[in-house]
């Protein structure tokens, strides 16, 4: 595969939950590609479908009521969205690996450390069987964890929340995937710990050559990691771009009031700018128009009507926004 192809290709993905016999979509069209050995970032608000996002490319959507509706997800062109369990058991975890947001509940608190490290190589490598715990002290020693020897024998609630999420890396880089998804890696963690965390993704995925996809609210993260970034919103894709034109030359009014609200340091402010209002609800969802209308600073009367699509307004910078898509009416659809 060359480094122009997408590694992991989504498209149109339409993801969503029966709640009282009706299915609400937590992400609707959403449409984005990961290349070999890239860093995307995918940024935005609690709340605008970010993580349920990451769940269905892992196939890990609540079984009683989560389902994608639409879609394809492309892995190395093949599509993971008719595979069954057993199928995608073989991709999860050997090519593609997950950081879950809080690595308390991910982890297993009954047992130990050392068993789930080995649980992770026992199921996707064939290292022999005595070679297991030396390879699972290994890759705690990787990821900074100085008394790997001592750490294979204790229990998640022994650790600090730093030293659970070096262990969460460890277990998704143990079969060196090609595809790391980092669903909010560094939250509930403190500051310095937050950076080391950062800068040992980042050391990994040179070392390994892999591709990530880090899910994120903190735009200070983005501008560290990405190559790309890609902004949602009400479990759509309203932006997406370079790192550069997303903080130089931000398009959608979303993007805009995300960056607006950055504290800065050679600015004197009494009070922060905020961004009004709060996400819609999943059962709160407009039909028609624009999902950000109501907390739009440039909002128009036509933006209720009208439900812009994602267009490119330029090359490799796409925005979904009837400022630069109503002029072509191919490009949104009027709701009458």
């Amino acid at each position: 595969m060359s480094n122009r192809e997408p590694l992991l290709e989504i498209k149109n993905l339409h993801t969503g939950f029966d709640i009282d016999g009706k299915t609400y979509h937590a992400v609707k069209d959403v449409s984005f590609d990961v290349k070999p050995k890239e860093v995307v970032c995918v940024v935005g608000e609690s709340g605008c479908g970010k993580s349920v996002m990451s769940l269905s490319i892992m196939d890990l959507l609540p079984k009683h009521n989560g389902k994608i509706d639409k879609g394809q997800i492309l892995y190395k062109g093949k599509d993971l969205v008719p595979l069954n369990t057993k199928e995608m058991n073989k991709i999860r975890g050997k090519d593609i690996s997950m950081i879950f947001q809080e690595p308390m509940t991910a982890l297993n608190p009954v047992l130990t450390i050392g068993f789930q490290m080995d649980e992770v190589l026992v199921n996707h490598t064939k290292i022999p069987k005595e070679e297991i715990r030396k390879k699972s002290v290994s890759l705690l020693n990787q990821v900074g964890i100085s008394r790997a020897e001592q750490i294979v024998h204790e229990y998640p609630h022994q650790l600090s929340g730093g030293m659970r999420q070096r262990v969460m890396i460890a277990m998704a880089i143990a079969c060196q995937p090609q595809l790391l998804i980092a669903d909010e890696p560094t939250t509930a963690l403190d500051v310095t710990v937050q950076a080391q965390i950062l800068e040992l993704i980042g050391k990994i995925q040179d070392e390994v050559g892999m591709a990530v996809l880090l899910i994120t609210h903190d735009l200070g993260v983005v501008a560290e990691m990405a190559d790309r970034v890609v902004v949602m919103y009400a479990g759509q894709v309203v932006e997406q771009s370079n790192v550069d034109n997303i903080f130089y030359n931000p398009k959608h009014p979303y993007t805009k009031s995300l960056l607006s609200s950055i504290p800065r340091m050679e600015e004197e402010v009494e009070v922060l700018n905020t961004i009004k209002g709060i996400v819609p609800s999943l059962k709160n969802m407009p039909e028609a128009g624009c999902r950000f209308v109501d907390r739009c600073p440039e909002a128009m009367p036509e933006c209720r009507k009208i439900t812009p699509r994602l267009g490119e307004t330029e090359k490799d910078h796409s925005v979904r926004c009837i400022l630069y898509d109503a002029s072509h009416p191919d490009k949104a659809e009027v709701q009458s």
